[in-house]
């Protein structure tokens, strides 16, 4: 779909408040393997990326010729490859659909037996940055299906086949599948106790950035924002200028958010207690691979519910390396620049801190595109198209809104009127009128977050307002 997005695409509510921030360069294309050889790594950072370019199957040979984008069925046929655990399709224009159908096949490394042929969601289109900001316009940027956990596997094959109409259609140029290997969890340090002066010296300038921009709320480095009340949260006294990290640029208008944050919080009696929130250092974000700086936006109006689409075979204690995988897909292979959902919940009913840039502010994420400005993003990691969400996750859900929408005086029970920016269900310019905690579906055509997630959004806005104290 994002290829009808080219100009038009988006569902925007208002002009993006964000400081041009320079993006991550593509990835280096790596050469065509001999098949089934195994291919190099593409960098030496914790975890990996092996970028392997599809070719025509059977009678597509035929049709490949001088248009790659001509081949009808594209794919590899089972191979080895070194150890990964989450897959995807990336190609060179983002503004290209895949119309069509991908399924992968994949041997676990546990006891060399292959999966049947899974699934890939195509229709990844609908997320990523809005349309006219420095992150939705970046060369970087290609098109990309939604993400599958696999587990740990060492063997792949895949096959691609473009579908429209009834009939064939020609694949997008440049169609690569991307393995992610998560790389192994951090090492857990010694928790910190207090608030330091300064960021510990083991922290890089990227961690320390990361992790400051939530001192108000736990010590640098640390793995969980615990959860607090909320009229501890607003009597907290704030972090004076030689206490917080040095910054990479935040936006003015989030600096002046942030020293109004405790006495906004004073004036809203609707603010649910603060829930905890595993952050980017306790899932093990390497802040080295996102790009630098923060970029917010005015306020938050919204949220808007989200699934992942990267299915449900994980456990809780996977959740972490499904995250860092999906991280690493979103930066390394989409182009985007930095994990695009604001939060995460796992089916055990943990939060987790997503894109960097501090919980508790208006950070500008790339999960709705068109509708990121002024809005938050919380994927439910999962697929829940034809399986219903454990009652945890609705909690969740409910325990995060009640406090991040009541710190911006939002009721979770009300509606919000957000302006598009045009795309394939709204025209550009026209108001429309949400449910403050909306699914994905509701701004553009798609399943997302799946019709048994969707079915329960009811439930988490009336729990969300009791959270809140409202009646």
């Amino acid at each position: 779909m994002r290829a009808s997005l080219a100009s038009s695409i988006a569902v925007a509510c208002a002009a993006a408040l964000a400081l041009p921030v320079t993006l991550v360069a593509p990835a280096t294309a790596t050469a065509r393997p001999a098949a089934n050889a195994l291919p190099p790594a593409q960098d030496e950072l914790p975890g990996s990326t092996q970028s392997l370019p599809l070719r025509p199957l059977g009678a597509s040979v035929r049709t490949f010729g001088t248009d790659p984008g001509a081949a009808t069925e594209q794919g590899l046929t089972r191979r080895d490859v070194r150890p990964f655990s989450l897959v995807g399709v990336v190609w060179d224009d983002p503004a290209t659909p895949l119309h069509g159908t991908v399924q992968v096949r994949t041997r676990s490394t546990a006891d060399g037996v292959w999966s049947p042929w899974q699934d890939v969601e195509t229709h990844n289109d609908e997320h990523g940055a809005d349309p006219g900001t420095a992150e939705g316009s970046a060369g970087a940027l290609r098109g990309s299906t939604a993400p599958l956990w696999v587990g740990d596997s060492d063997g792949v094959e895949i096959r691609v086949r473009g579908e429209a109409g009834g009939g064939t259609a020609p694949l997008p140029a440049g169609l690569r599948l991307e393995l992610v290997d998560p790389g192994e969890p951090p090492e857990a340090g010694p928790a910190p106790r207090t608030r330091a002066m300064a960021p510990p010296a083991a922290l890089t300038a990227a961690e320390a950035a990361a992790s400051g921009v939530n001192s108000r709320l736990a010590p640098y480095g640390a793995t969980a924002i615990p959860a607090a009340d909320p009229a501890l949260e607003a009597s907290a006294p704030e972090t004076s200028a030689h206490e917080a990290p040095a910054r990479e640029a935040p936006a003015p208008e989030a600096l002046a958010q942030e020293a109004a944050e405790p006495a906004a919080a004073k004036k809203k009696p609707y603010i649910g207690p603060r829930p905890k929130i595993i952050t980017r250092k306790g899932w093990g974000a390497d802040e080295k691979i996102r790009e630098k700086g923060f970029v917010y936006t005015k306020t938050i109006k919204a949220a808007f519910v989200h699934h992942s689409a990267t299915g449900n075979n994980y456990t809780c204690g996977q959740a972490p390396s499904v995250l860092r995988s999906i991280y690493r897909y979103h930066v390394k292979s989409s182009g985007w620049r930095d994990f695009g959902y604001n939060f995460a919940v796992d089916k055990c009913g943990n939060i987790y801190e997503g894109r960097a840039g501090g919980v508790a502010k208006p950070v500008l994420g790339a999960h709705t595109l068109g509708f990121n400005t002024n809005s938050m993003g919380v994927a439910v990691l999962g697929t829940f198209t034809s399986t219903n969400p454990p009652a945890a996750v609705v909690t969740a859900v409910a325990r995060l809104t009640a406090w991040k929408l009541g710190l911006h005086g939002i009721n979770p029970k009300g509606t919000q009127t957000l302006v598009s920016g045009g795309g394939n269900l709204y025209k550009k310019g026209k108001k429309v009128t949400f449910h403050t905690i909306a699914g994905h579906r509701d701004g553009f055509a798609t399943e997302c977050p799946g019709k048994h997630l969707y079915g329960k959004l009811g439930t988490a806005r009336a729990s969300s307002a009791k959270y809140q104290g409202r009646s």
